[in-house]
This record gives structure tokens, C-alpha cells and sequence, in this order.
């Protein structure tokens, strides 16, 4: 069923493509916009596959090609004064009426706000890759941000098929990127004590608290174990986890190596050609069949 709203996704990069893909599965129409060509070629034949594709889709360079549109969701590289510039000039060709959306995984709202003048429809809105599947999106009111545009952010997002948590305050990284990077400095410490190797840690991981998180969260499964049991625990612990304000060694060196992972081929583990792009498909379809499980089972 075709939506009357009509969505702009600004940059055509990974982030960007799966937007609106998401978009244009709920049925909206969808306007890409992105000055570089090359990239917006590819966003194009990304999404070629989408049932809505040729009605719904449209790609453009300037913001004259665009016209009236409900929602602007700006998702271009994670650099405040590009995102500024981008965001300013959003605002010079969209309605007061218009919600605008930063996709940002960290950056202070307030300070991508400056300048702003209706900051009152501004906020954060961290969508997870892969967007058009991963349900949650943190949404990072600003200072100004009226409760009102809030609001229609939510119900925007509740009708993508997505859960809306709104933070109460804006910290740095938010709230998912600070207990992942919490959780990737203990992992880093362990490899660089020597305790376990790379693929060990992920299997630690995967199929143990991973599993358990994915169905109750952190503090649903703390209150699960019993929470004298944890507060034992983390008397005797705490003073023993990684507690560093700067990045390890091991990833300093791994950066400074070009071990950057999939992209490069090699990371903390070997990723060879052609195995990345088969990887990517086998987790989006184990994404998707744990998603139709924890939905069946909230039913």
C-alpha cells in the first residue's frame, strides 16, 4: 500500500541505501539526494529490486529536484561540520513543518543543531545497520527539540516497523555505541593478555550472553540471575576489568597494519574475496529469521 509521505534520505552510501529501502518496503516515496553521481548510481542499482522501485524511487543531485517532503533524514559521513553544513542547507528548502533527522551514531545533537533556525523539529535518529532491518532506533531529542516533533518522529518510526527509544539526555555515542565500545575494550584486553584468541571471543560471545541479550536485554536478565547474585559478582570484579581512556595497542596496531577488516580482507579474522559479500547475505537471513522468531514469541 503506497504511503502519501513522502521521505528524503540525504547520501547514498550504505547507511543511506538501506533507508530507503526501508522507506520504500513501508511504501513511501522516497527521494535520494546526494552530490556525488557515482554514488547515487549505485544507491540506484541497489534498490532496482524493490517491488516499489519505479513509482516510488527517485535519485537527484540538487535540492531543487526534490520538492515538499514530510521527513528529512540526513545520513552522510560522521563529521560534524559536514553534517552542519548539510542540515543548514536542508533547512533553507523544506517546510517548518518538515521533521529533520540526523542519522548520527554519536555526534552532540545541540551542536549539530547550531545554527539551526527551527531547531524545534531537530533530533538525532541513530538507525543500526542494517537499517531496513534492525528494529531499534535511538531517538536524541536536542535542547530545542519540541515534545510535539518528537512525537511524530516516533509514530514515523512505529510505522517504518521500527522501536522508537527516546533518550531522556544526549551523551556521547548515545546509548548503544557506549556499551559496545564498554563491551570491545574488555574484548581487546583479553586478546591482548593472551587469554583467548579471536575466534574463541566470538563464540564466548555469540552463544552465551549474546544469546541471552537478544532475548532480554541486560538488566531484564540481571533481574533474571537475581541482582544479589551480580552485585557479588561485581565486588569482587570490577577492579579487575579494563578500565584504559585510550584505545589498546592491538587496535592501534591492526589500524596502522591496514587489518581493517572485511573491507581490507583481513581484520581479527581473514576474510577472503568474495567470502565478505556471502557473509553479508547469511546474515541478513539469519537477521531475519531471528527477528520473525522474537516477534512470534512477544505474540
Amino acid at each position: 500500500m503506497q504511503s502519501e509521505r513522502h521521505g528524503v534520505v540525504i547520501g547514498a552510501g550504505t547507511m543511506g541505501t538501506n533507508l530507503a529501502r526501508l522507506m520504500l518496503r513501508r511504501g513511501m516515496r522516497v527521494t535520494v539526494l546526494d552530490v556525488n553521481a557515482a554514488g547515487l548510481a549505485r544507491c540506484h542499482k541497489a534498490l532496482q529490486e524493490e517491488a516499489a522501485f519505479s513509482q516510488q524511487a527517485r535519485f537527484v543531485t540538487a535540492w531543487a529536484e526534490v520538492g515538499g517532503c514530510d521527513v528529512v533524514v540526513e545520513s552522510v559521513t560522521e563529521n560534524l561540520e559536514l553534517k552542519q553544513q548539510v542540515l543548514a542547507e536542508a533547512e533553507r528548502h523544506i517546510d517548518v513543518t518538515t521533521l529533520l533527522l540526523t542519522n548520527t551514531s554519536g555526534l552532540e545533537i545541540d551542536a549539530l543543531a547550531e545554527g539551526l533556525a527551527h531547531p524545534e523539529r531537530f533530533m538525532g535518529a541513530h538507525f543500526f545497520n542494517p537499517a531496513d532491518l534492525i528494529p531499534a532506533v535511538e531517538v536524541i531529542p536536542g535542547p530545542s527539540t519540541a515534545e510535539d516533533s518528537v512525537e511524530r518522529a516516533c509514530d514515523w518510526l512505529r510505522e517504518l516497523g521500527k522501536r522508537p527509544a527516546v533518550l531522556r539526555q544526549g551523551v556521547p555515542g548515545f546509548v548503544a555505541n557506549r556499551i559496545q565500545h564498554a563491551l570491545m575494550r574488555e574484548c581487546l584486553a583479553l586478546l591482548e593478555q593472551g587469554v583467548v584468541d579471536a575466534e574463541a571471543l566470538d563464540d564466548i560471545v555469540r552463544y552465551s550472553i549474546g544469546i541471552r541479550l537478544a532475548i532480554n536485554g541486560p538488566l531484564r536478565q540481571r533481574d533474571l540471575n537475581g541482582l544479589d547474585t551480580h552485585l557479588n559478582i561485581a565486588r569482587y570484579l570490577y577492579a579487575d576489568l579494563e578500565n584504559r581512556t585510550t584505545p589498546g595497542p592491538l587496535l592501534e596496531q591492526l589500524v596502522a597494519d591496514g587489518r581493517l577488516g572485511r573491507k581490507c580482507g583481513q581484520g581479527f579474522h581473514e576474510w577472503p574475496e568474495g567470502d565478505a559479500h556471502a557473509y553479508e547475505r547469511r546474515e541478513r537471513a539469519l537477521l531475519e529469521r531471528l527477528l520473525a522468531m522474537m516477534d512470534d514469541a512477544e505474540e
